[in-house]
């Protein structure tokens, strides 16, 4: 797919990066706020129309892995436009389905645009010069979580302007523009990784995330202690084990577990399991938190666009500070910042737990909240592109962009046990169910500082042949280089 003639300056190669980036992260988002509109308008019950969205991390979570697996033997380029390709075909079912089994259906093949991430990653790593990777892949890692935060801004008024289908048309407008950008613009890189998909361990991969959401998105309906809950909990933990044990053995392993064992690379995975857990938690019940009609002794009553709004601040304050997190990194060193955006991220959640009953208390925490997210997102992203050699930056970066998608899934499904185990009389959930849920999320974040602190210490590294120079490079943690992004 590389197109003849001089190669395209970065700054244009991450533009149409950027773009389809960001229509994958406004589709992660979109639906939050109308899945009830949704559930009235195709005449479903709430825990189906939840798979709208639970299907869609599914598909991600199983893909991005394999596509990133793909983008480094085959071409990151190639992948790049399959899977904007894949984006905006799931886009035009979801816009014409009638019905919610359709939707569910274009939903996870919207789910492989997932893939597009690690290859992004791994692009900026072969095409940008050295000294300005860090500060490209945060800022792009920072725009994952900051479109996540738009869709739900914008989802109100486009339902309110044209209607929910609106959520699915617009996006597949924006990838189709961005499917031939990246054709005309976007070289192929030159960086290639020999071998062939390992299929078994792909399965199993699928077989056991599938058995642990299902699990944990039932849970609320047939109880923690029912035999099916249990039955898919053990069935995903033998499952697991039964892939781990797959990709060792396998002459070309889906995920290289030798890799996964490198300190610098667990303990950010680690860190942004736990990361997911707390954001997504708080993007799918806030909004319902503060649409609760205030008779109910909390929430404010709001409508979909006022939800969406409460929640702009944390967009704003997360793509703000992704914008200067290359730069902080090389004065402080990723370490410092993943550690510090899990503390402050911590504070916006108990802020939400304990003292919600003023709008611009919400307002506060989702502002804290994205300074946190922002810096943690930003600086993980980086560590992981530069803690691996060429040939494994997209299977390093997309299994960390995919843990945190994990994660999302588990923290949702783990909030709406806790949210909907306290109803009250009126069958809406009381609001000590949000306030353990929100004090937990806090805690888990909490967790994620103290495994920040076993990221590896900074180092000085010496740069190699056609590395940059010495003046230009900062700290690195176990291997993994921080280099300032300024000119």
């Amino acid at each position: 797919m590389a197109v003849a003639g001089p190669r395209a300056h970065h700054q244009v190669t991450f533009a149409v990066l950027a773009l389809g980036v960001a229509a994958f992260a406004l589709l992660q988002s979109l639906v939050i706020p109308v899945l009830t509109t949704v559930q009235h308008e195709l005449h479903t019950s709430q825990g189906t129309a939840t798979w709208v969205l639970t299907a869609y991390l599914l598909s991600a979570s199983i893909m991005t892995p394999i596509l990133g697996r793909i983008g480094d033997m085959t071409g990151k380029k190639r992948v790049f436009v399959a899977t904007l390709i894949a984006l905006a075909a799931g886009s035009l079912l979801a816009a014409v389905a009638s019905s919610i089994g359709v939707l569910i259906v274009a939903r996870v093949i919207q789910g492989i645009g997932g893939g597009m991430v690690p290859v992004a990653f791994g692009i900026i790593r072969d095409e940008f010069p050295a000294r300005k990777v860090t500060g490209a892949v945060g800022i792009l890692a920072s725009l994952t979580a900051v479109g996540a935060g738009l869709g739900i801004v914008l989802a109100g008024p486009i339902v309110n302007l044209l209607g929910y289908h609106w959520l699915f048309w617009l996006p597949m407008i924006l990838t189709v523009v961005a499917a031939v950008s990246a054709v005309l613009f976007v070289p192929e890189s030159p960086v290639r990784t020999p071998g062939r998909i390992s299929w078994r361990p792909a399965l199993l991969l699928s077989a056991w995330l599938v058995a642990l959401l299902i699990a944990l998105s039932q849970a609320p309906v047939w109880g923690w202690g029912s035999g099916p809950v249990i039955g898919l909990l053990t069935g995903a933990v033998v499952l697991a084990a039964g892939w781990v044990i797959s990709e060792l053995r396998a002459a070309t392993p889906l995920i290289d577990m030798k890799m996964m064992r490198q300190t610098a690379v667990w303990t950010l995975n680690l860190v942004a399991l736990l990361i997911g857990v707390g954001m997504y938690a708080t993007f799918a019940f806030l909004p319902e938190f503060v649409q609760t009609p205030a008779a109910a002794g909390y929430g404010f009553g709001a409508s979909i666009t006022r939800s969406g709004l409460m929640l702009l601040p944390s967009a704003i304050t997360m793509f703000g500070v992704g914008m200067f997190a290359g730069r902080l990194a090389a004065r402080l060193g990723g370490k410092v910042l993943v550690v510090a955006g899990c503390l402050i991220g911590s504070v916006a959640m108990a802020i939400l737990a304990f003292a919600h009953q003023q709008q611009w208390e919400i307002y506060l925490s989702n502002a804290i909240m994205g300074v946190g997210f922002g810096l943690a997102f930003a600086a993980m992203s980086a560590l992981v592109v530069a803690a691996v050699p060429h040939s494994q930056t997209g299977v390093a970066s997309g299994m960390n962009a995919n843990i945190r998608t994990i994660g999302g899934s588990i923290g949702a499904a783990v909030m709406a046990s806790i949210v909907t185990s306290q109803l009250g009389p009126s069958g809406l959930p009381k609001e000590a169910g949000y306030t353990i849920g929100f004090a937990a999320m806090a805690g888990g974040l909490v967790l994620a500082a103290l495994a920040g602190l076993l990221i590896p210490s900074a180092q000085r590294l010496r740069p190699s042949v056609g590395e940059p120079d010495p003046s230009e490079i900062a700290m690195v943690a176990g291997g993994t280089v921080v280099v300032d992004s300024s000119e």
